[in-house]
């Protein structure tokens, strides 16, 4: 990274160099269970567990969501609208009643939902609390969580739930998939049970689609269908 950015700068300012070879070294990202992340939620305050509830839901960047508007969130169809960092793409994302009645509960001083002061603040005041439910709990692993690794958490959940790499892409806002691929294989979670439906007709396959089945196959003249338990 050091080196890259060295090199950029060179190249504005008309200088050369000639940059030492090295290996970048790869590290899997951190994926903390969820028990360990409603533990931290749990020890935020109010303004800080929401933001942090929102995070986990919608896996949204931690500035894509502090910018959120109170003109955002649709209270109808429990949706945010998410206005897009890096070049993503903007997204609208369904949240649950409970994130929807924080967020409505949040003091309203701004058009933002959470105040539009700096983010840094809040950052300094999530890490004192994630420390001392560190220490409390006899977990450092927590000290490993940031904003930012709810959104992992998140690809990395929704993933393993639909097998879907487009969906996990458009709910991300990735522009290209290599940036979604890596979260296909980041965490083990072992054998899972499925309950497993036959449809005969084209009206029973319909059916267990919008029930949140996933075709598996076909076996004579039916159509196997499963959902995880």
């Amino acid at each position: 990274m050091i080196v890259e950015c060295y090199s950029n700068y060179l190249i504005c300012v008309g200088g050369t160099w000639n940059p030492p070879k090295y290996r970048a070294i790869e590290k899997l990202l951190f994926i903390p269970t969820e028990s360990e992340i409603d533990y931290l939620i749990a020890s935020c305050g109010n303004k800080t567990g929401t933001f942090l509830q929102l995070l986990k839901e919608t896996g949204a960047r931690c500035g894509e969501a502090w910018q959120l508007e109170w003109t955002d969130i649709d209270t109808e169809r429990n949706t945010v609208c998410i206005t897009p960092e890096k070049h993503s793409n903007p997204r609208i994302l369904k949240i649950s009643q409970r994130i929807k009645e924080r967020l409505l509960d949040l003091p309203k001083t701004s058009k933002y939902v959470f105040g539009g002061t700096n983010l840094k603040t809040t950052t300094r005041l999530f890490e004192r609390s994630r420390k001392i439910a560190a220490a409390k709990s006899k977990n450092p692993r927590l000290n490993k969580i940031t904003f930012h690794t709810l959104r992992h958490w998140k690809a990395t959940i929704e993933y393993h739930r639909t097998k879907d790499i487009l969906h996990v892409m458009r709910l991300l806002g990735h522009k290209n998939i290599k940036n979604t691929m890596r979260y296909t294989q980041l965490v083990d979670f072992g054998e899972q049970d499925y309950t497993v439906k036959v449809a005969w007709t084209l009206e029973e396959s319909v059916k267990l689609l919008e029930a949140g089945f996933q075709y598996v196959c076909d076996y004579e003249k039916a159509k196997l269908f499963r959902k995880p338990k």
